[in-house]
């Protein structure tokens, strides 16, 4: 899709989407920083642990899909893509981006893959963030191989939809505020060779980090071209629709697998 196609189809909706409300100070900024004083999540994410597999059957899926982020990458650095067009190969703080299938006029949803990186080798986590419309994400681990999914708000673990092990749950102080102020961290950790699906409100924190290197994330943005409008943005990006909650990244142990295995958060 080309931006030209892009800015006819939110001409087309502009009265109907501008009644949501915009949620960006600044709505072309990649990096904008909302004061984590002052957040309160409007609702929580949902989270449902879907299925664990054998590890070698969980190696398989996450290696084919990261392999595919992998292979846009390089080939967007063999052949980039033009001025003025969607550009599919991108990076988020938590790994790099293919975006599969892009939104066209009359269908505003993308759906996009993600290649964790591994916070440890890295030695970095991930910032908490907020985004400008809600998110359908499935999270996928293999071996040797952990993400640890955070909110400042509790997140309700929905029942599992088979047979799953019971799920890390705690709570920590959120690193990275100003001096003098803390903030709860709820935390769940997705453990190896498992499927884990989360339903993200607009507006609701969220974090994710994975603890060593075989992760993939497999996401839905059913409303990625009502955002782009909504906030006024001059043409689609998607890290465009991303508010962090933190001006700094932090080191990678504040984002380890620390937590007790056999809790659950409050439903």
């Amino acid at each position: 899709m080309t931006q030209t196609t892009q800015t006819t189809q939110t001409t087309q909706t502009a009265q109907t989407a501008q009644t949501a409300g915009r949620m960006k100070r600044s709505p072309d900024h990649e990096d904008e920083i909302l004061d984590v004083r002052g957040h309160r999540d409007p609702d929580r994410n949902r989270l449902t642990p879907v299925v664990q597999l054998p590890p070698e059957t969980a190696l398989a899926v996450v290696d084919a899909l990261s392999g595919l982020v992998r292979a846009a990458h390089r080939d967007e650095g063999e052949r980039p893509a033009p001025a003025g067009e969607l550009k599919r190969a991108q990076v988020f703080e938590e790994g790099d981006v293919f975006m599969v299938e892009p939104p066209f006029p009359g269908f505003f949803a993308d759906r996009y893959l993600m290649d964790f990186y591994d916070t440890a080798a890295r030695e970095i986590c991930s910032r908490m963030h907020l985004h400008t419309g809600l998110r359908f994400v499935r999270m996928m681990t293999g071996p040797d191989t952990t993400i640890r999914v955070s909110s400042l708000s509790p997140i309700t673990v929905r029942p599992p939809t088979g047979g799953f092990a019971a799920l890390s749950c705690f709570a920590d102080d959120l690193p990275g505020t100003p001096d003098g102020v803390r903030r709860e961290r709820h935390n769940v950790i997705v453990p190896p060779n498992s499927w884990v699906d989360m339903q993200i409100p607009r507006g609701v924190s969220h974090q994710f980090n994975a603890a060593g290197p075989n992760a993939v994330i497999d996401s839905v943005h059913p409303e990625e071209s009502i955002e782009t409008l909504r906030e006024g943005m001059s043409g689609y990006r998607m890290m465009a629709q991303t508010i962090f909650l933190a001006k700094d990244r932090s080191p990678a142990a504040t984002c380890a697998d620390t937590g007790a295995p056999g809790t659950t958060s409050p439903r």
